[in-house]
Parts: C-alpha cells; sequence; structure tokens
C-alpha cells in the first residue's frame, strides 16, 4: 500500500525558515505562491523581468525579482513554468545561482526523469504535484481544504528533503486532502498516459465520435450534445463521489443493464491493447523523442 501523509502527520517548521522562489506564475505558480504565503511562508516569485506577469504578481502582494536573483536568495527553488523551456531556463538562469543545500522542487517531473535537467550532487531534488488544475488548487484552499498530492524525492543531499517536500505540500493545504508518495517515474508515466488515453485524449475522442454517431444518424445536435457531453460531467461527478459500483446504484435500470453489457462492447479488448502500445510508447522515449521534435519545430518560448 501506498505511503500518505494527512494535515496531522506533517509540520512546517523546517520551511518557515527557507525562502520558497516560485519560478513562473501561471496557472499553477498563481496558485501555489498564493498558497504558500497564505500559509505564512516566505515566498517570492522569480520571473523574465518583460513577462506580463510581474506586475499582476505584485498586485497580489509578491515581493518579485528576476529568476537568477530570486534563485540565489532562495533556499528552496520551486520551478513551475511549461515543461518545454524548463531546461533552457534552468541552464541560463537557474543553474549559476545554485549553491549546494538547496532545493529544486517541482510538480511534474518529466524534466528531471527524462534527462532535460541534470541537478548537481549536492542539491535535494524534490516534487510536489497537485493532482488538479492551478484554479482547483487555489480554490480549495480558500474553501479551507486542499487538493491532494502526490510526493517524492529523487535526491536527497540534506537528510532534509522530505521534510521540505511535505512541508511545501502543507503550505499548499494538499495534506488537509492527503499526499501520497510517488516516484518521478511512476508520476510521469501515469500522467502522460492519463492525458493521452482517457482524461484528454481518449475523453474528448469518445465525446467527438458518440456525437458524430448521433448526428450522421440523423438525431438533432442540440440532443446529442446533451446525451454525449452534459451528462457525461454528472456520471464522472457521480463517479468520484460514489465510485463505478455506487454510480450504477445511482442510475436508472437500464442505464445500468446497457452501461454494463454495451460499455464493454465499444471499450473491447483492442482498445486496451491501443492503451498498452500508447503507455508503452512513453515508457520507451518514443512520446518524450517526439514532443521534443514537434516542440523544437512548432513551439514557442513563452511563460
Amino acid at each position: 500500500m501506498a505511503k500518505s501523509w494527512k494535515d496531522a502527520d506533517v509540520n512546517l517548521d523546517l520551511v518557515k525558515n527557507q525562502t520558497i522562489a516560485v519560478i513562473g506564475y501561471g496557472i499553477q505558480g498563481h496558485a501555489q505562491a498564493n498558497n504558500l504565503k497564505d500559509s505564512g511562508l516566505k515566498v517570492i516569485v522569480g520571473l523574465q523581468e518583460s513577462g506580463a506577469s510581474w506586475k499582476k504578481a505584485q498586485q497580489d502582494g509578491h515581493q518579485v525579482m528576476s529568476i537568477p536573483q530570486a534563485c540565489e536568495k532562495a533556499d528552496i527553488i520551486h520551478i513551475l513554468i511549461p515543461d518545454m523551456v524548463q531546461s533552457k531556463v534552468y541552464k541560463d538562469l537557474i543553474e549559476p545561482n545554485l549553491k549546494a543545500g538547496k532545493a529544486l522542487s517541482f510538480s511534474h517531473a518529466a524534466a528531471i526523469h527524462w534527462g532535460w535537467i541534470h541537478a548537481p550532487k549536492d542539491v535535494d531534488v524534490i516534487m510536489v504535484a497537485p493532482k488538479g488544475p492551478g484554479s482547483k488548487v487555489r480554490e480549495t484552499y480558500q474553501q479551507g481544504f486542499g487538493t491532494p498530492s502526490i510526493v517524492a524525492v529523487f535526491q536527497d543531499y540534506t537528510k532534509k528533503a522530505w521534510e521540505r517536500t511535505l512541508g511545501i505540500a502543507k503550505g499548499l493545504g494538499s495534506t488537509r486532502a492527503g499526499v501520497i508518495e510517488t516516484t518521478f517515474k511512476e508520476e510521469v508515466e501515469t500522467d502522460w498516459f492519463g492525458e493521452q488515453v482517457d482524461l484528454c485524449g481518449g475523453s474528448a475522442s469518445m465525446v467527438m465520435n458518440a456525437f458524430e454517431t448521433l448526428v450522421e444518424a440523423g438525431y438533432q445536435p442540440e440532443i446529442a450534445y446533451f446525451e454525449v457531453l452534459h451528462e457525461l460531467k454528472l456520471i464522472v461527478d457521480m463517479i468520484q463521489r460514489y465510485g463505478i459500483a455506487g454510480m450504477y446504484r445511482r442510475v436508472s435500470e437500464t442505464a445500468r443493464y446497457g452501461g454494463l453489457t454495451r460499455g464493454p462492447m465499444v471499450m473491447d479488448k483492442d482498445v486496451k491493447e491501443k492503451m498498452k502500445k500508447a503507455l508503452k510508447m512513453i515508457q520507451d522515449g518514443t512520446f518524450n523523442n517526439e514532443w521534443i521534435s514537434d516542440y523544437q519545430k512548432n513551439g514557442k518560448n513563452s511563460f
């Protein structure tokens, strides 16, 4: 069983005395910086001086400075800029300001796992990954609860890396909901798999195919929308709250029978084999290499 922690298991003593530099002020950066600040931690925000987020971070009450200045001042450097710019920003602006005993902190493990960033041996490398979008991380914190996180330590130079990791998780509000131990490898591979075959790619493709099937059969698009998308959220909410079995206990007899008999007919063994193929392409680096190549060809360095 996975190791987990709740709020009573963690204290903020170690991180209260350390300065946390949040690098980036996008959706996650905004939410996490504000949660950490509201938890009484010492937060500074590191940004490009020409970036659009500079004024917004200042208006939110943060001390804002350039990325090199923030990294020089910080004990913990929490990197929340987009994945594909992390390597360049790290090499140009962060690495020159690293000193022994500092911590590099992430909310996604790709840069470390795939070697986009090679951390020196004399720093901690840690991860606190909230399992939800930044807006939800902030919203649940303000409601007095929190978004659960998964946490990992890749490198423990100071022998205090877990205290730092769990302190950040508590500062974000995540220990109120609960945090679970993982590894950098497991976080990357499961995160990418979920995005591709279920959360984003799979669900969007399923909805589009179901919608097109009804419309092509002559049904009104408006009715098709309600049946294949609008009600999907209600069912997912029910599954999240009660589980799959609990959902089936709360729908009609017809919906239960149809779902149990036709669901496996549509999402059959061939679909599962394709999911396994997608997972293998993540595990062996095929997707990573494809994504890097595509980004270098078509992407834009903006954050």
